[in-house]
């Protein structure tokens, strides 16, 4: 009775590797083929607007009052993950829009922005930073200050 040597358990353990780094492989390419499918969708239906936010939450979909078209057409895994959500009024609606996690830290309650929208989705934001931006901006103007200061005493 012979048994599996080393050599041929080293074999299949590259075989099975090799498996999965193709199948990822492959995965990764269909999976940004429809990620750049869905961006240039998103970027032919955006339109600007003006919106007033007055609730920002992360929350699962399930707990959040969506359009039933919308609650219908998202896929499983999205329902159970917690997403970045605005309640803003649009024009003369209320509506619960979503958005992206650095669109998220941009918004600010009882304020007006204008953005763009897709749907339900802010693409993007129009003149607002976000707060790091703005840490890095008030840090920026204080090392600006201290050279000039600098500069002032070397006179």
């Amino acid at each position: 009775m012979t048994g599996l040597g080393w050599l041929d358990i080293i074999l299949i353990v590259f075989a099975i590797v090799v498996a999965i780094g193709v199948g990822i492989y492959f995965l990764n390419r269909w999976a940004n083929k429809r990620y750049a499918q869905q961006q240039d969708m998103v970027q032919k239906n955006k339109q600007s607007a003006k919106i007033y936010v007055i609730d920002m939450k992360r929350d699962r979909a399930a707990n959040v009052k969506l359009p039933k078209v919308v609650m219908d057409n998202l896929p499983r895994t999205a329902k159970a993950v917690k997403m970045n959500f605005v309640q803003a009024k649009v024009g003369p609606q209320i509506v619960m829009l979503m958005c992206d996690k650095n669109i998220f830290a941009a918004l600010d309650v009882k304020k007006t922005f204008n953005v763009e929208l897709a749907g339900i989705y802010i693409v993007s934001v129009k003149g607002a930073k976000t707060k790091f931006e703005q840490k890095e901006a008030a840090r920026a103007k204080k090392q600006r200050a201290k050279l000039v200061a600098k500069s002032e005493k070397i006179k």
